[in-house]
């Protein structure tokens, strides 16, 4: 038994825990992205979404959003962290980092991933064209169908992929962590604005966030069989410049 279980993790050892892990976590939230999909086209979930919807309003005025004027403020400030404009700025800007260190494949792969994600994300919108919130004022101006908010969907696949990309360019453990820390700090945040600001029901962002992750942990666990094959760029060393 010994032999056994030495062979089992000398055969585990040649495999990376993103390989063990991404995989199971990309199929878990496309599974519960259908879930939720059945839900929403069937009005399950619409009485739960209107009382979290109110929950976050004046309960004599639906116009006023809980917190002093600061703090809406500040929701739409975080909200844009999600916008097109944003986005498409902290991508370019991912890609010229890239470039600057010569890791021309990855840049390539990076701006796939994210184009890739923005094409699902619209035809998501067009199929489903569900109607927005129409129980209090939007607090931002909105523009498309409603699930699944790409807000929520752009900000999981933009600053997910970029942190895992970046990440894997990167040897230092502590780098990786606030890396990924970060984007999943700002995609949550992102999130929940869109709700605060009553411009998406709460299953509009989480089917967001469930569709979002599954696309980046898929583009990751691609990238890092990319990277064993030789196919894109691998680890940096920690005093490489």
């Amino acid at each position: 038994m010994p032999h056994l279980l030495s062979a089992l993790f000398t055969r585990l050892g040649r495999f990376e825990l993103p390989l063990l892990i991404l995989p199971g976590l990309a199929a878990a939230a496309l599974w519960g992205f259908v879930a939720l999909v059945d839900e929403v086209l069937e009005g399950e979930i619409s009485d739960l979404d209107s009382r979290l919807l109110l929950s976050l309003r004046n309960p004599q005025d639906a116009s006023d959003p809980l917190g002093p004027h600061w703090f809406e403020e500040m929701m739409r400030d975080i909200t844009a962290f999600g916008g097109t404009g944003p986005l498409a700025f902290i991508t370019l800007a991912g890609i010229l980092y890239l470039l600057l260190r010569k890791r021309l494949r990855t840049a390539l792969f990076l701006f796939v991933a994210i184009a890739g994600g923005q094409l699902l994300s619209s035809l998501l919108k067009l199929g489903f064209d569900r109607p927005r919130p129409d129980l209090v004022p939007h607090g931002a101006t909105v523009y498309t169908a409603s699930f699944p908010s790409g807000h929520a969907m752009m900000t999981a696949i933009v600053y997910l992929t970029l942190a895992a990309l970046l990440a894997r360019s990167e040897s230092r453990r502590r780098l990786k962590t606030f890396l990924l820390l970060l984007a999943a700090s700002v995609t949550l945040m992102v999130g929940i604005s869109r709700v605060y600001l009553g411009v998406h029901w709460p299953s509009d962002v989480l089917g967001g966030w469930m569709i979002g992750s599954a696309w980046a942990a898929g583009c990751w666990t691609l990238a890092v069989l990319l990277q064993r094959r030789g196919e894109i760029e691998g680890e940096s060393s920690p005093d490489q410049t």
